[in-house]
């Protein structure tokens, strides 16, 4: 006679066996998804342990696929992030979807967790620079490095690097109409004087500039480099103004070269061409690059549009793009966003504001590696002033502005071997 409740049992286990979860994903469109800045955080760790993860591009907002590990999962309830258990059949057909020629959507496999670097003086504290703050969010691990790092061939050790709010002009950051008289400003001025004595060099524009140029070479010989608010810029014009002396006496002792905008050199910069610099040393810009006082938009109608891009075929400007809406709330800088007239055409806009007519978010490749530039200070912070209060990521989990950051920092995983001299 046949026992059926054995049966029965025996049954559902190998149904269990058969429809085991073999993959967790994190979906990471706006519904699902608790924190979708820790979810990146999770993916990195993941990939730092070694094992393998697939972004999937376009799938419910850029999900992420990786493997059903007990560890995994706890790391998922403990940082809060939501996360789907599914099995090889059902990870199968969401590859089938997204193969699909009919849909925008790819598969990228991440290999490792790239090593990343934050150009950052001592003693800066975190909320100073939104990538600090984010990547300490989402604890992905991280090293700060600084002008004797640089200049001391450090870089070589980092798949991707971080530059904020800096000034690579020697110009203090244009600080010196409003707070020439300030503290912390006389203090600047006096560490940096100090910092390029020390490295042996007369001037601190002459030393920003040999960091600068370190910089530039990392990434032609294979890095990562993103940079934010002023840092982008100012790297610009630094590299455009080699050989030129375009400080006023208070910033570096002596006069800068008489009608010097004929000799700045474009072919120098990463990004951006034919800007105009500003001389007047009581004026917050650097030059015509920035769009801050040129714009004029209220703060509520303030968004900018991410590009659509075909996933399949512009797999990395794809990547870069990745978010649970297309549309992304402005914010401001010293450097807000860039005058696209000002854009090089060999540098692809990624997110644009096009009633200013601005480019906020950029992307270019320069010799083996690539750069991207971003526009402002910090996502959830719309006007950050000197001595505001920092903002706290735990009232803003689902970030658009930041998950373009952590889009950045994921982004050399992909690369299989990146390349570097």
């Amino acid at each position: 006679m046949i026992d059926f409740k054995r049966l029965l049992t025996v049954l559902l286990f190998l149904f269990a066996i058969s429809a085991k979860a073999n993959f967790i994903l994190l979906p990471m469109d706006d519904v699902s998804q608790k924190n979708h800045l820790k979810a990146y955080g999770i993916t990195y760790w993941a990939l730092d342990k070694q094992y393998k993860a697939s972004w999937l591009l376009n799938y419910r907002g850029g999900s992420f696929l990786l493997p059903d590990a007990p560890e995994i999962r706890k790391e998922c309830q403990i940082r809060g992030v939501s996360f789907e258990p599914i099995t090889d059949a059902e990870a199968n057909k969401i590859f089938e979807e997204i193969a699909s020629p009919s849909q925008n959507m790819e598969t990228v496999v991440l290999e490792k967790a790239p090593k990343i670097a934050v150009y950052t003086p001592k003693g800066k504290q975190p909320w100073d620079d939104a990538v600090t703050m984010v990547l300490t969010y989402a604890e992905i691990p991280f090293t700060p490095i600084y002008d004797e790092e640089v200049l001391s061939d450090q870089l070589i050790l980092y798949d991707w690097l971080h530059l904020h709010h800096e000034d690579f002009t020697g110009q203090y950051g244009k600080f010196f109409g409003a707070y020439r008289n300030a503290p912390w400003y006389i203090e600047q001025k006096k560490n940096s004087e100090a910092m390029a004595a020390k490295l042996g060099f007369p001037k601190v524009s002459e030393e920003k500039l040999a960091v600068a140029k370190k910089i530039r070479d990392f990434v032609i010989g294979g890095g990562f480099m993103f940079a934010m608010c002023s840092a982008t810029d100012s790297f610009d014009i630094a590299l455009s103004a080699e050989g030129v002396d375009i400080c006023e006496p208070m910033f570096d002792g002596d006069e800068s070269e008489a009608n010097y905008q004929p000799k700045i050199d474009y072919s120098r910069t990463f990004a951006f061409k034919d800007f105009i610099l500003e001389r007047r040393p009581e004026k917050y810009e650097f030059s015509d690059i920035d769009t801050t006082e040129k714009r004029r938009i209220p703060m509520e109608k303030d968004y900018f549009t991410l590009m659509e891009f075909s996933a399949k075929w512009d797999v990395i400007p794809s990547m870069l793009c990745q978010n649970h809406t297309q549309l992304v709330k402005g914010f401001m800088g010293q450097t807000t966003a860039f005058d696209r007239s000002l854009v090089k055409s060999s540098v692809l806009v990624l997110g644009e504001n096009q009633l200013n007519e601005e480019a906020r978010y950029i992307h270019g490749q320069r010799g083996k590696g690539f750069f991207t530039f971003f526009g402002g200070h910090d996502p959830e912070d719309y006007q950050h002033r000197v001595g505001d209060e920092p903002t706290v990521l735990d009232l803003h989990p689902t970030s658009p502005g930041f998950r373009l950051i952590l889009n950045n920092v994921l982004f050399p995983a992909a690369k299989k071997k990146p390349q570097k001299t």
